[in-house]
């Protein structure tokens, strides 16, 4: 690991107050670096892992009683890979996005070049000025093996290369740290082929265990998202982490909306709500029912205004970030066109009524099944 991945970094809470959306004076990731040490610690460092849960400053409750809390809609720049860091962020501001999912890739951000601390500052001034909001993503292709998709997994074989990926993971911590983003998004990876599900189980937590140890250091939470074909593919697997772990505090969910129409037996708004106390992070896109195939909204099969108002109803104040990689040969044109899209469906979820029993949706597909091949394939 460089020196400067490794330089002490402090949590923040980044609650961006409102700014100009203008995009004039960019600060490219790519200008030289001036300096090889992290970024001081910001003002309001004092952040802890607990005002990441339900009940903190992640949540808030409704500003009048019946109100639902408005949501704050990013979009992922895996979504917007043909573009500069500095220009999908200043496109992001200026149709008004609260925030990015910001993909850690060697196009934006490159987690493993040089400098590092140095052009997280001048990402960090970016979003500060245009008021935006992050979260860190891990889910960048190629950035750690240019011949395996995703690889290495945190369940490789070989004990070195699961360690490259808790390294990402743990570069991933420093600099949401450092850009004040409020979760490190990963994921399991899939059950390789030298391993049975007990012993992928056991490294999974073994690998995860010294992130999970930075994180809580840095007031990040980690926040592992079922993945269809992983492992970790369902709610019930990431309980079953979370038990094998015994439940540590910086350990979190993230819940991709269309993962859960795709797969899980629960209706994706009443997974929302099963997911409330652990929900610290949330992708989202449209999805059919066992296909893994992640589609702009409207082409899929979700009633996205019951999902949003489930959300609003937990007071989860993170960032709900469209996940449309596939889409990004067109990534302006689908960021243009998905936050009217939510902002349309929050509204109407404002005039619906409360929730009522859990809605069970058809059977669901084998576990896993939807990503056994690459996605867009279909298990019907």
């Amino acid at each position: 690991m460089s020196a400067d991945a490794h330089a002490h970094a402090h949590a923040h809470a980044h609650a961006h107050a409102p700014k100009s959306r203008a995009t004039t004076s960019p600060t490219p990731d790519v200008q030289p670096a001036t300096s090889p040490s992290i970024a001081p610690a910001r003002p309001d460092a004092s952040r802890s892992i607990a005002s990441a849960r339900p009940d903190a400053s992640l949540s808030a409750s409704p500003a009048r009683p019946g109100a639902l809390p408005p949501l704050r809609f990013g979009y992922g720049t895996n979504g917007l890979a043909d573009l500069r860091l500095d220009d999908a962020l200043g496109l992001l501001a200026d149709l008004g996005y609260d925030g990015v999912g910001l993909t850690l890739d060697h196009m934006h951000l490159d987690p493993l070049a040089p400098d590092l601390a140095a052009r997280t500052r001048r990402v960090a001034q970016r979003l500060d000025a245009l008021g935006l909001g992050v979260t860190i993503e891990t889910g960048a292709r190629y950035v750690l093996d240019p011949r395996r998709k995703h690889g290495p997994s945190l369940l490789d074989p070989d004990p070195d290369d699961r360690a490259r990926r808790a390294d990402l993971l743990v570069r991933a911590v420093r600099v949401a740290a450092d850009l004040g983003a409020h979760a490190v998004h990963c994921f399991s990876g899939g059950v390789p082929e030298d391993a049975d599900t007990d012993t992928a189980w056991k490294r999974l937590a073994e690998t995860l265990t010294p992130v999970l140890d930075v994180a809580a250091s840095a007031g990040i939470p980690l926040a592992v998202e079922p993945e269809p074909g992983h492992l970790l593919a369902t709610l019930a697997d990431f309980h079953r982490l979370r038990s094998t772990l015994g439940d540590p505090e910086p350990l979190g969910l993230t819940l991709d909306i269309g993962h859960c129409q795709c797969l899980e037996p629960l209706s994706p708004a009443d997974c929302v709500r099963a997911a409330a106390p652990w929900l610290r992070h949330v992708q989202i896109e449209d999805m059919r029912r066992g296909v893994h195939e992640h589609l702009p909204f409207g082409d899929g099969e979700i009633d996205f205004p019951p999902v949003l108002a489930a959300l609003a109803a937990t007071g989860y104040q993170g960032l709900t970030v469209v996940e449309l990689p596939r889409h990004s040969h067109a990534g302006p044109h689908f960021a243009a066109h998905s936050l009217p899209f939510l902002r349309h469906a929050e509204r109407t979820a404002a005039t619906l009524p409360p929730a009522t029993a859990p809605a069970l949706q058809q059977a669901a597909p084998p576990h896993g099944a939807p990503s056994a091949t690459p996605e867009g394939s279909s298990t019907r």
